[in-house]
Parts: structure tokens; sequence; C-alpha cells
């Protein structure tokens, strides 16, 4: 079957021969068996013809003026584009030293003259099989990597999915039981601090109307140090509601970032998801642990409510920001940059074309030449181990490009820093 599949694909088989008869001879014996031939009588013009349009195969004389075959078959084999052209010598010498050398520079076979026509037409037909095996492999293997890159994405969407669900419920646990449990702190200060002000009130009535207390009286006031308690008192109950207020906060805004029960398209506030994670992400902007707080700026635009899928948009802000943050961290580690402010701005605008664009521009490390290619690639990431999954760009593009139709894009300048910039529909339609 392979061999009747090389005869009627008519395979473009070269001659170069500088004696005509040899060319006469090759090309009408070739010619009858249903291929195509094409003829060269000198090593230059060959050369040219080939690269022109290349053959399937080479049949090269050795012995030509000028530019012998050697020479033809090393240019050939040296240019990217016709190295895997498969040259068979045709010569008349044959020394053993002549064939180890042309083997050397890369021919697929050799013949000696006198031909003998089955032996030509066989090795020809010999190497034309191995040529559309090799082809066939190629291609197999580039199938077989588009297969791997495509279960690779897949992989990384699973294990996203994954962890997504697990996040939101571990969420919805977490915002049920800290919502209850702030609710019985919150609601019980106000109370808390009527009663300590009472006990106060009653004390003082107590210091009015008793002045000169008993020893043992007076060594209990000294000891438990009064004065110092009525004053602090106020302050540790402020505390505690500043405590609880914060509490309430970041519960409303995981909330709001998980969009909990939400899994449909529906008309959001983009700035307030963008805020929720902000406030997630406090504690890596702040100051905490360290001589320095990352800057935030905020120029949002007028947006309409975007319909789109809340809780996916909210990762990746999430994801974009925290790669921002290690920017700025990764920077702030160098001793030649402990002078700059380190600072993310988020700007929103609405465009004409009805799409709701978001940058995130920090002033981090940048983003170097060879990482560039890799950045949306599965499971790439330039970080530690155990520090980046090589999952949250990856996932920030199926989120944007895939599941919202929109754009995921990004400018950067290594030692400067990076902006991505995300566009999305105004009115996403269910698909």
């Amino acid at each position: 079957m392979n061999d009747n599949l090389i005869i009627t694909s008519k395979a473009d088989i070269m001659i170069v021969d500088d004696t005509p008869d040899n060319i006469r001879f090759l090309s009408t014996l070739l010619q009858e068996q249903g291929y195509s031939v094409r003829k060269a009588i000198s090593g230059k013009m060959a050369l040219t013809a080939i690269r022109t349009v290349l053959p399937d195969l080479v049949l090269l004389d050795i012995n030509m003026p000028m530019m012998n075959g050697y020479e033809v078959c090393q240019e050939l084999k040296n240019d990217e584009k016709t190295k895997t052209v498969p040259i068979i010598f045709i010569s008349a010498l044959d020394d053993v030293s002549d064939k180890v050398k042309a083997f050397h520079l890369g021919c697929a076979d050799y013949i000696t003259k006198p031909f003998q026509i089955e032996e030509v037409l066989a090795r020809i037909q010999h190497q034309l099989l191995i040529k559309n095996l090799q082809s066939q492999m190629r291609s197999q293997n580039a199938q077989l990597q588009k297969t791997l890159a495509e279960l690779k994405t897949a992989q990384a969407q699973i294990i996203q999915k994954e962890k997504m669900f697990s996040l939101s419920q571990l969420a919805a646990g977490m915002a049920h039981e800290v919502n209850n449990s702030i609710g019985f702190i919150a609601g019980n200060i106000e109370f808390a601090r009527r009663y300590v002000q009472d006990l106060l009130k009653l004390i003082n009535i107590y210091q009015q109307e008793y002045p000169q207390p008993n020893p043992v009286i007076e060594a209990a006031l000294e000891e438990i140090d009064l004065e110092f308690i009525v004053k602090d008192v106020e302050k540790v109950l402020d505390s505690m509601q500043t405590g609880a207020e914060r509490i309430s906060t970041m519960n409303l805004a995981l909330r709001i970032f998980s969009r909990l029960n939400e899994s449909d398209i529906k008309p959001v506030d983009l700035h307030q998801g963008i805020d929720s994670t902000l406030v997630l992400l406090q504690q890596r902007l702040g100051k905490e642990g360290r001589d320095w707080e990352i800057k935030l700026e905020k120029k949002y635009g007028q947006l309409p409510a975007i319909n789109c899928y809340a809780s996916l948009m909210n990762q990746v802000f999430l994801n974009i920001l925290n790669n921002a943050i290690d920017a700025l961290e990764s920077k702030l580690q160098s001793a030649d940059n402990t002078s700059i402010t380190p600072t993310i701005c988020i700007a929103t605008e609405l465009t004409e074309g009805q799409t709701a664009i978001i940058k995130i521009k920090d002033n981090g490390t940048g983003i170097p030449e060879n990482v560039r290619e890799h950045l949306f690639d599965p499971f790439f990431t330039t970080k530690p181990v155990g520090k980046g999954s090589g999952l949250g760009l990856l996932t920030s593009y199926e989120i944007v490009v895939e599941k919202h139709k929109g754009k995921l894009t990004y400018q950067s300048t290594l030692g400067e820093g990076t902006e991505f910039l995300i566009e999305i529909p105004v009115n996403l339609t269910q698909t």
C-alpha cells in the first residue's frame, strides 16, 4: 500500500549530473515509473532549483566541475530549509572511503555506476517510503504536542474548578459562621458599654457619698488602679467595636468576592468587586511585617452595571493583583530599589464600543523577554516552589477570553513595571 502511495503521489525527484546521457537515462526511467523529474547539470544550478521548490529526493553525482557532489550535499545539509531532503549519491567511485565520506556528509544512500535499473528503483522507492513515514511521524508528533497542550489546559481548568469549588464551600461556611459570631459580638458591645458606664457611675456615686473608704477598699483601689481603668475602658470598647466592624467589612467583602450562589451572568458593579478584592488583600498591601506599604491609586471611570460572571471576574482581579504585589515585593527586596514608592494603579473606563476596560498597573520588576512567550502556559511559573501554581494567568485568560469573549493583554518594561488590560463587553449574553 505504501509503494502505491509513493508512485501515485508523483514524487518530485531532482537529478543532478553533468553528463547528459546519465540525466536522459535516469529521467526516462523515473518518468516511466510515474515520478515527476527535474534536472540540473551543475551544483550551483541544483542549489538554486532545490531552494526554490523543495524536491522529495535528490539523485546527486559526485564528480562534477566547479562544485562537486560532496560540496552540494554539504550546502544542502547546512541549510535549515533543505537539510531534511534525502540525497542519494550516484557515482562511479566505488571506494569505501568515498562512501564513508558521503554518509558522513549526510547522504541517505549511495548507488554506483553502471546503474542496475532494479536497484536504482528499489533504493529510490525505499528512501521515498522512509521520507513519507518521517513526514507522517512529524505530523503525528505535532498533533500529539497539540493534544498534550490541550490536555494540560484541560487539566489546569479542572484543577482550578475544583479549587474554586472548594474555596466557595469554605467561603460559604466561613461567611455563615463569622456572620453569626460577629453578630453576637457587635450586638453586645453596646450593651457592655452601657453596663460599664453604669458601673463607673455607681462607683463615682460611692466615692462622693463615702469619700473616706476603709483600708480594705483603699488597698483594692490602689491594686486595680481605678483611675487608669476609667480612662482606658472606653478605648478598649472602641477597639472592640472597630475590630467587629472590620470583621463585618471583611465578611461582606468575602461574600461579594465569592458571589455565593451566583453562577449565572448578572449585572454587577465591577468597582465593588475590585474593592472587595482589595479588602481581602489588605494584609498584603499594608505595612504589617515590613517597613513599607503599597500605595493604591484608583482612577475609576463611569461604568454601568456589567453583565458578567461576577465571581469569575473577581478571581481575575485577585490573580492579577496578587502578581502585582509579588512583583513589587521582589523589586523592594533589592537594596537598589528601597527608595521607590511601590504603587498599584487601578483604572477603569467605558469605550465607545460598549466594552469595559480595567487596567491594573504596577511599578514592579517587569516581565523578562524569555518569560513572556510562556506567560499564559499552564503550570508555568517563575515563583519559588510552593509560591505559585502556574494557573493564575492561564485561568484569568480563560475567564476573560473564553467565558466573557473579551481580551486580556499586557504591556511590560523590564525593571519598570507591568500593566494588564482586561476588556470585556458590557452586555455579555448567556451562551
